[in-house]
């Protein structure tokens, strides 16, 4: 079939139609780029810490020197007097102080005179300490103008103009949208007088660790642990029988005939004392960050047969606790006046012959049991009082158990925690209404988060217009962060093979639903 000369340019010259051909298939495809960028997705890199560890800025990689635990320091431009979204390619020592490790809580030492490990200079200050590699930011992708189409959802991770510097994106959480009136109490977010809950994939990605048995320190009888020696963070109570070495100091067991109930308790004080910390940020405020109550514990459990495994979670003085029993009935209970155990909710599950995982925590008023792919939970209630009213109290941890058990790769996690001391809004007492068109976000990183608690300057707008101070208003929104497709990059000059981002590390961002 010959082409029609009425839909075919043609020059004569078949090497002059190939180049021109060509040349209209790259404009096209430039074209359609330049469309996709501007309308659909844009990549953005990550410049700070404020919403980590979700999203990290420039950060260092580290690897406790004592137990092995795995973990990231931020990296401050202001401490190292660099510009922002600049990444050194020289390592550096940890400022402005050595971080501490979220779970053996082990400082890395300062060492000087002839011990000094080497020292750099910058802008004529000496930096001393160990050298680290600083790595980028992590990468993401943003659905840009979605929010022309769909409401944004409270969780989005959003990324938009700074209402005070409109030349600089922003990307926090979404708290609050039109309409509605925001609190922070205890850490969590409360609408309209009722806490608001996150969505599972979101709530997952939050948890912060306090403790992860399978890292035990190489050399516990150090004095770097917070001041003192190294010791297991749970202990039996008066008559209990757990073997914390059953099988290496990662397992523990118990192996009894009686019906009596053992129990280990957490001691905080070997801890963090259930701190609103993060080992990503300067550990120098650890000791006036507010305690978190909502925590989750978690273990591989292996249940003999007329056995039972459980947790004990306390929150303001008041404990409730998740169990599981080898006939396959799983039970959240409260512990009352005298210690008795009232039943709040129970179901029936199979309990199988291998190793099963188990989790039970308690986040924004809502107690879960999980066992497997078995789940029950219970409502403590929405309104701010509902769970208890003293505060004060220091939550409570303990594993308990009867008949024969073992139990692996135990972790002890904290939710994140929404700082409202020292905050210019959106507090207990003074509750905070957005009007029509406003949003009010935070930082994953509560602590090291400037942003709608905070901004104490009204939004900067078009021909004079000014914001209210501490919202985001609809117009300055960009996009919805999606994914994390380059997590951390290796640099290119100095690691010329490790440049590749870790595939482990992408992955999705989750928000609302």
């Amino acid at each position: 079939m010959k082409p029609d000369p009425d839909t075919q340019i043609s020059s004569g010259s078949s090497r002059v139609d190939s180049v021109y051909h060509t040349l209209e298939w790259l404009i096209t495809a430039f074209a359609g780029t330049l469309v996709f960028i501007f309308f659909v997705m844009q990549v953005y890199r990550i410049p700070t810490g404020s919403m980590a560890e979700t999203l990290r800025g420039n950060h260092f990689r580290l690897r406790c020197q004592q137990c092995g635990y795995r973990f990231d320091y931020d990296f401050r431009q202001d401490v190292y007097r660099v510009p922002e979204n600049v990444t050194p390619r020289e390592k550096l020592p940890l400022l402005p102080r050595p971080p501490r490790c979220p779970s053996c809580n082990f400082h890395e030492p300062r060492l000087h005179g002839s011990a000094a490990r080497p020292v750099i200079h910058r802008n004529g200050r000496a930096l001393p300490g160990t050298l680290h590699t600083v790595y980028k930011g992590d990468q993401i992708f943003v659905l840009k103008s979605i929010y022309q189409f769909f409401e944004p959802k409270r969780w989005d991770v959003m990324v938009f103009k700074n209402p005070v510097e409109p030349k600089i994106n922003y990307i926090k959480r979404l708290i609050a949208g039109p309409g509605e009136t925001v609190q922070l109490i205890d850490g969590n977010v409360f609408i309209d007088g009722k806490i608001a809950r996150k969505p599972p994939a979101v709530q997952d990605e939050l948890w912060v660790p306090i403790y992860d048995n399978d890292f035990q320190p190489a050399r516990p009888a150090e004095r770097g642990f917070n001041g003192d020696r190294w010791r297991q963070p749970f202990d039996n109570r008066p008559g209990s029988r757990w073997d914390f070495n059953a099988n290496g100091p990662s397992v523990f067991a118990l192996s009894q005939t009686d019906a009596a109930v053992h129990r280990a308790r957490f001691d905080p004080q070997a801890g963090d004392h259930f701190r609103a910390t993060s080992a990503y940020t300067d550990p120098a405020q650890y000791q006036h960050m507010p305690t978190c109550s909502d925590l989750m514990m978690r273990f591989y459990a292996e249940i003999e047969p007329d056995s039972a495994v459980g947790v004990h979670l306390s929150k303001y003085g008041v404990g409730y606790e998740g169990w599981v029993y080898a006939d396959g009935r799983m039970e959240i209970v409260r512990i009352g006046t005298g210690n008795s155990p009232e039943v709040l909710v129970e179901t029936q599950t199979d309990v199988a012959d291998a190793p099963t995982w188990f989790r039970f925590f308690n986040s924004d008023h809502l107690l879960q049991l999980e066992f497997g792919t078995a789940h029950v939970q219970y409502d403590l209630g929405r309104a701010a009082g509902a769970p208890g009213t003293d505060r004060d109290m220091m939550p409570q941890v303990e594993l308990a158990a009867r008949g024969s058990v073992r139990l692996g790769h135990i972790g002890l996690y904290r939710d994140i925690y929404y700082i409202s001391h020292n905050v210019l809004r959106a507090t207990e007492e003074e509750p905070f209404t957005l009007k029509d068109d406003e949003f009010f976000v935070c930082g994953d990183n509560s602590p090291y988060s400037l942003d709608s608690r905070l901004w104490d300057r009204p939004g900067i707008g078009n021909e004079g217009i000014e914001y209210r101070a501490g919202v985001v208003p609809r117009e300055y929104l960009i996009g919805k962060a999606v994914f994390v497709h380059w997590p951390g990059g290796w640099r290119v000059r100095q690691e010329p093979l490790r440049w590749i981002p870790n595939p482990d590390a992408m992955k999705w961002i989750y928000g609302g639903h």
